[in-house]
């Protein structure tokens, strides 16, 4: 028999998933501000970078927030991507679709909701 005790469960920091979501957030939004400083995307994305950005701290920080902030966002930017391969045939997209896909439902997992405070 074994006597050593079970390992305690780290609790202190975000899931490697959720850093590697948050990863993703941000380099969205630094896409997105590339895209308006290069005259590709409209002044108004600036807002939705801001909201990537908002995403990827808040779910550093496991905030709940944070969280659902990140769910929408993951959410929308797989619809967009879908959109853009059934509108504009940009079949790249998928890529983008299915990391997506893959981050939702990932975060709608019970371990990860029970690391928000």
């Amino acid at each position: 028999m074994n006597s050593q005790p079970a390992p305690a469960e780290n609790t202190s920091g975000p899931l490697p998933g959720m850093a590697v979501i948050a990863i993703w957030m941000a380099a969205l939004c630094f896409l997105g501000l590339y895209g308006v400083i290069t005259h590709h995307l409209p002044m108004i994305a600036t807002i939705v970078c801001a909201l990537f950005a908002a995403a990827a701290h808040g779910l550093v920080r496991q905030m709940r927030w944070g969280w659902a902030l990140t769910l929408a966002a993951a959410f929308l930017s797989m619809t967009y991507a879908v959109w853009l391969m059934v509108r504009w045939h940009q079949s790249p997209a998928i890529v983008m679709a299915v990391v997506n896909l893959i981050f939702f439902l990932y975060l709608v997992r019970p371990e990860v909701i029970e690391r928000l405070k």
